[in-house]
C-alpha cells in the first residue's frame, strides 16, 4: 500500500487563513486570523505535511504573504510545501533557505518551463509543479486565465526533469465540497512518472476511502482545505484510516 499523505491546506490572503470558492478572490471565507496558530493545530492533530498557498502572490507574481509564511515556518516542525508567486530562481532560493521543504511552481511552469527544469536540477526533490485545470486545460495567473495546454501535456514536459511532484487541482471542484476528481487525477498520474497529489473538492471521509483503493496507489496523496475547516472531516478518523491502510 502506498503511503498516501493527507495535506491540510492553508491559503493566505492579506495575512489571514482563508478558503476560496473555485479560486474566486471575491468569495473568500476567513477561517483564522493567525495562520501560524492554524499550522500548529494541524501539526498537533498529527498531519505529516502542510500545504500553503500565497493567494495574493499568485495574482501579483511575487511573494505577498512572506510574514505569514515565515511565522508558520517558525511555529511548526513538519515539512511545508509552498506555492503562489514563485516565478524565478531567486524566489525559489529564498524560500528554500528560509525553511520551506518544497516549492510549487504553477504559472511559471506554463510560461517558462526551462526555469522549472533549472530549479529542479538545482534542488532535487524540492520542486513541485502545480497544474490547475479548468475542463482539462491549465489555468494560470491565480486561475484568472486559461491556457490552451492540457494538464497531461504540461505534466509530460517535466518528465526526467527531477520534479518531486505534481499538484493537480480541478478548479471546478475547488472549495465546493463535491469530492475529488479521481478519474482526471488518475489519468494524469498514469500518463506521467512524476508522483501526483490530488486537490480540489475534498469533501468527506469518503474521499479518504476512495484514495485508499488500489487504483489510487499511484497517487502521493491529496490536499484538503474547506472540509477540515468546516468539520466535515475528522482529522483523527482520516489519519487513522491512512495509518491502518499502511499497515495492511
Amino acid at each position: 500500500m502506498a503511503a498516501v499523505i493527507l495535506f491540510p491546506a492553508i491559503d493566505l490572503k492579506e495575512g489571514r487563513c482563508v478558503r476560496l470558492i473555485q479560486g474566486d478572490m471575491e468569495q473568500a471565507t476567513v477561517f483564522n486570523d493567525d495562520p501560524a496558530a492554524q499550522a500548529a493545530s494541524f501539526e498537533q492533530q498529527g498531519f505529516e505535511w502542510l500545504h500553503v498557498v500565497d493567494l495574493d502572490g499568485a495574482f501579483a507574481g511575487k511573494p505577498m504573504n512572506a510574514v505569514a509564511v515565515e511565522g508558520i515556518l517558525k511555529r511548526i516542525t513538519i515539512p511545508v510545501q509552498l506555492g503562489g508567486g514563485i516565478r524565478d530562481l531567486k524566489t525559489v532560493d529564498a524560500w528554500l533557505e528560509k525553511g520551506v521543504s518544497r516549492v510549487i511552481i504553477g504559472t511559471a511552469a506554463v510560461r517558462d518551463p526551462e526555469f522549472v527544469k533549472q530549479a529542479a536540477k538545482k534542488y532535487p526533490g524540492r520542486v513541485a509543479v502545480g497544474i490547475d485545470a479548468r475542463d482539462g486545460f491549465v489555468a494560470v495567473e491565480g486561475w484568472a486565465e486559461t491556457s490552451t495546454l492540457s494538464a497531461e501535456e504540461l505534466g509530460k514536459r517535466f518528465e526526467d526533469a527531477g520534479v518531486a511532484a505534481i499538484i493537480y487541482t480541478d478548479i471546478a471542484r475547488d472549495g465546493i465540497l463535491k469530492g475529488l476528481n479521481i478519474p482526471m487525477t488518475l489519468a494524469l498520474a498514469n500518463a506521467v512518472s512524476i508522483p501526483v497529489i490530488a486537490s480540489g473538492g475534498f469533501a468527506s471521509i469518503a474521499d479518504i476511502e476512495r484514495l485508499l483503493e488500489p487504483d489510487c496507489a499511484v497517487l502521493e496523496g491529496a490536499i484538503s482545505g474547506r472540509a477540515l475547516y468546516d468539520g466535515r472531516i475528522d482529522p483523527a478518523e482520516a489519519l487513522k484510516a491512512i495509518r491502518n491502510a499502511r499497515k495492511a
